[in-house]
């Protein structure tokens, strides 16, 4: 689910950078940095940016040269209102006017576009070198708010970028009522003729070192910026988009009859209800929905079934019409399908992103938009997560974490080493849990053609020398277990003549490996939340020798225990 346009500025820097020197090695830095809101009472407004950044590094050259600007076009427009590089010597050097990019998202001839009517704007500056600014003030003219009524707004400063000087100032009417916060930027607040002017001021001239290098989860209230949102409550951006999704999901003559298809043969509720998740996630392709504000409410089912595409809400509304069809409750349910695991304190819209179903009477939440996870079972992305239901809204509802022990794969490899080093043997492999549902999805991706030549090509992006079989039994059901068998025959399996030796691991591609448990178990801690499943593996080899082979030595035991790893 899209909750806002997409204003895109390259930073052209990575919090990454700065993992390796004890100072902040900066790529660029800027020297200022503002955006101006100006609400109307209907909640349309303008966008107005400016900013000049600096390039201290030759690598961020590159980044800086281009900066883009994207809009939709049916609800936004974009004006461009200077853009020029600053070089180091004082000279301004004005963006040509060749040198601005449009590219539109549009229909055949004078038809509508059907999925995104996005249009991209980029601004190429001349002579960019080390030491020079590149400056940009562009405004977006909102005309119709996503929500009408509705605005909300969040940015975040990291503290690994460099900002001389920030300004954030909304001018709103004085009668429409927000709520707010600024983290470590200063506020001032006045009134003047109907109109409240909110004026936030920010600087970071001296950036710090981040050794952080996992950002699984990202809580944004630890950094500084602000969030101001006319939205009282997570409550009101649930209603505010199910006004217009509940009249979407209504049973048509067309959903009842391919809902009765579907369901054919099929006994109790829980069986029906599977096979219209199946179809649903398998035969719905995705596609966004990014055309002005349908980039909160989904299309009507009678688009999505001739298009056979849609976003996640074309999913989820979809799925809740053939559901209600055969009498089967179900609520679609907004969710962040990011790096966030709590919800923000002030509401704002981009807090979710995505949407799925939760099913009632079974206490099960489905995400028919993930084509490739069986029927109760969620996307990595989505478990526990807070999660707002549109109908029947609750505080500090969450959808369920991954079950420890749910996630398994287990091998069996028989090892023939022949006299000339060679090997020969097979791979006995069972997964369950989310093991299996990426190896099916990997071995659907898989032509007729790939399949017969799996092992081999496989050995050759490894560097080893050898070739197989890999019976790789159907995959397209979408379910949550896979078990298959691979033949192989490497020649370069141990070094002859002479002595020589080999590694313990699997001769062919695995999804879980030990090896991976074991080093992600003995990489350094961080000291910051991370997301994290669980899962076992287990690997068990027997390996035949030539009579004539003497064994000079074997591995010791080894024990690796932590609260990471057993």
């Amino acid at each position: 689910m899209k909750t806002a346009p997409f204003l895109f500025l390259f930073l052209g820097i990575s919090a990454m950078a700065f993992a390796d020197s004890a100072e902040p090695d900066l790529p660029v830095r800027f020297e200022s940095f503002r955006v101006d809101y100006r609400l109307n009472d209907d909640a349309s407004h303008v966008e107005s940016y400016a900013w000049a950044k600096k390039v201290l590094k030759e690598r961020a050259v590159e980044g800086a040269k281009e900066a883009t600007i994207s809009y939709s076009t049916s609800i936004q427009k974009a004006e461009v209102v200077e853009a020029y590089t600053r070089k180091a010597d004082g000279r301004r050097i004005d963006v040509p006017k060749n040198n601005f990019q449009l590219e539109v998202n549009s229909g055949r001839e004078k038809d509508a576009p059907v999925y995104s009517d996005f249009s991209t704007l980029t601004v190429v500056f001349p002579e960019v070198a080390v030491g020079d600014t590149v400056v940009l003030a562009y405004r977006v003219i909102q005309t119709e708010p996503m929500f009408p009524g509705h605005f909300s707004d969040s940015r975040t400063f990291p503290r690994v970028y460099a900002f001389d000087d920030v300004t954030i100032r909304f001018d709103l009417p004085s009668a429409l009522w927000v709520q707010s916060e600024a983290r470590q930027m200063t506020e001032r607040v006045t009134e003047e003729s109907g109109r409240r002017i909110i004026e936030w001021r920010y600087a970071n001239s001296k950036p710090v070192k981040s050794e952080r290098r996992n950002y699984s989860v990202y809580d944004a209230e630890q950094e500084p910026g602000y969030a101001l949102s006319t939205f009282r409550s997570y409550a009101e951006i649930v209603e505010a988009y199910g006004l217009r999704a509940r009249p979407k999901a209504a049973v048509t003559s067309r959903i009842q009859k391919l809902a009765d298809e579907l369901t054919a043969g099929k006994k109790g509720a829980r069986e029906q209800t599977q096979a219209l998740y199946d179809w649903v996630a398998t035969q719905i392709t995705y596609a966004g929905n990014c055309i002005g504000v349908g980039a909160v409410v989904p299309h009507d089912t009678d688009f999505i079934l001739d298009n056979r595409m849609g976003d996640c809400k074309d999913h989820a509304t979809l799925l809740q019409a053939l559901l209600a069809a055969k009498g089967i409750r179900s609520i679609q349910a907004l969710v962040n399908a990011g790096a966030n695991y709590k919800l923000p304190r002030i509401p704002v819209v981009e807090s979710v992103n995505h949407v799925i179903n939760y099913l009632p009477d079974f206490d099960l939440y489905v995400d028919s938009t993930a084509s490739t996870i069986p029927f109760g079972m969620l996307p990595f992305q989505v478990a526990d997560k807070p999660v707002l239901w549109v109908d029947g809204y609750r505080e500090a509802t969450r959808t369920p974490a991954t079950r420890v022990g749910d996630n398994e794969q287990r091998v069996k490899t028989v090892v023939k080493v022949g006299s000339d080093g060679s090997a020969k043997g097979h791979m006995e492999i069972a997964q369950k849990g989310m093991f299996a549902v990426e190896m099916r999805a990997w071995i659907r991706d898989l032509a007729e053609e790939e399949k017969e030549r799996t092992v081999r090509n496989w050995y050759q992006r490894v560097g080893w020398i050898g070739e197989g079989k890999a019976h790789l039994p159907d995959a397209k059901a979408l379910r949550s277990d896979y078990e298959h068998r691979v033949e192989f025959e490497r020649q370069d399996f141990v070094q002859r003549p002479g002595s020589g030796a080999f590694t313990i691991e699997p001769l062919f591609y695995t999804r879980a490996p030990v090896a991976s448990f074991a080093h992600a178990a003995v990489e350094p801690v961080e000291e910051v939340d991370v997301a994290c499943g669980s899962g076992l593996s287990s690997e068990e080899y027997v390996y035949e020798f030539p009579k004539g082979m003497k064994i000079l030595a074997i591995p010791d035991n080894l024990s690796l225990s932590n609260d990471f790893l057993s």
